[in-house]
């Protein structure tokens, strides 16, 4: 898979997506909902330049520029480009992803220092909350919903009831393999409940390709071949990595950025150990055992 041009999906009159194919490490998606007098973004980009070609696309649509920005988590390719919209929006999160954007600072530039990352300036929220909130863009109401914790502590989903589309962040990774070294793997699962009952028609996922609810099935079905893995391994006092070098992938050989599956195993270790969900571990001893998962060498940014 390579990286190519983002492009644009109008999914309603006043709700586009805006998808960055591959889909890959760094590559996310944003969105934007508009009664064509406010504008409520989902998430930014990784680099200054792709942040920069979203907010050129936002005003392509003829849409007003962004009045408030949610970030559906802390990593940087959802919110490195927040300081290029906040001047004149608010920055909306949950609690726990402000927390973490401010603690881990520049996070991507310490996992990638060779790319080129432009202009960022951190730029946590402005406006938290802790269960749910309901933004207003004009008529328009957004509710902004965390799901527990699961792919990060302070996860958020945007749901737009009235055109019955949810913005899932990285909840879901459509055609990629799913991530919750930072969440949760059994939050993850019960996330994955809480975004069924909603609803919704259209998703657009935090990497891939828009998708629809189907996408839950397949994420719940990769997961909990993850706590099944763990389990037998676990039990035999195998470590993670040799628990991934072990395991035959099956239907989920295909998956894009399969060496997450160590990572995941960290976490699903935690958990069997006791450790609470989203309890802090050694993400570096996970990060590297991905390395070693992907030859020896740190995974590439597709930004």
């Amino acid at each position: 898979m390579t990286a190519g041009d983002p492009y644009t999906v109008q999914l309603a009159d006043d709700v586009y997506a805006y998808v960055q194919p591959d889909g890959g490490w760094c590559l996310n998606n944003a969105g934007f909902v508009s009664d064509g007098t406010s504008t409520l973004l989902v998430d930014t980009a990784a680099t200054e330049r792709r942040t920069r070609a979203l907010s050129a696309a936002v005003a392509a649509t003829g849409t007003p520029a962004p009045r408030f920005v949610v970030n559906t988590h802390h990593h940087g390719d959802h919110t490195y480009g927040n300081a290029l919209f906040a001047p004149t929006a608010t920055i909306v999160s949950h609690a726990d992803c402000r927390k973490e954007a401010l603690a881990v600072g520049r996070q991507l530039h310490l996992i990638w220092p060779q790319t080129d990352f432009g202009d960022i300036s951190i730029t946590a929220a402005h406006l938290t909350y802790t269960d749910r909130a309901t933004l207003h863009v004009g008529d328009i109401e957004a509710e902004v919903i965390h799901p527990g914790v699961a792919h990060t502590l302070g996860d958020s989903v945007v749901w737009l009831p009235h055109r019955r589309v949810l913005f899932t962040g990285d909840l879901v990774f459509e055609g990629g393999t799913p991530f919750v070294l930072m969440g949760s793997l059994s939050g993850s699962l019960r996330a994955l409940d809480r975004l069924r009952a909603l609803g919704a028609e259209t998703v657009v996922p935090g990497h891939g390709p828009v998708t629809d609810p189907s996408a839950f099935d397949r994420t719940e079905r990769y997961l909990r071949f993850v706590g099944e893995i763990a389990e037998k391994f676990h039990g035999a006092g195998r470590s993670p990595l040799e628990a991934a070098r072990a395991t035959d992938l099956g239907e989920f050989a295909a998956l894009p950025e399969s060496e997450r599956l160590v990572a995941n195993l960290h976490r699903a270790y935690a958990e069997l150990d006791g450790l609470p969900e989203g309890g802090a571990l050694d993400v570096g001893a996970a990060i590297a055992d991905m390395a070693a998962m992907n030859g020896g060498r740190m995974m590439a940014c597709h930004a």
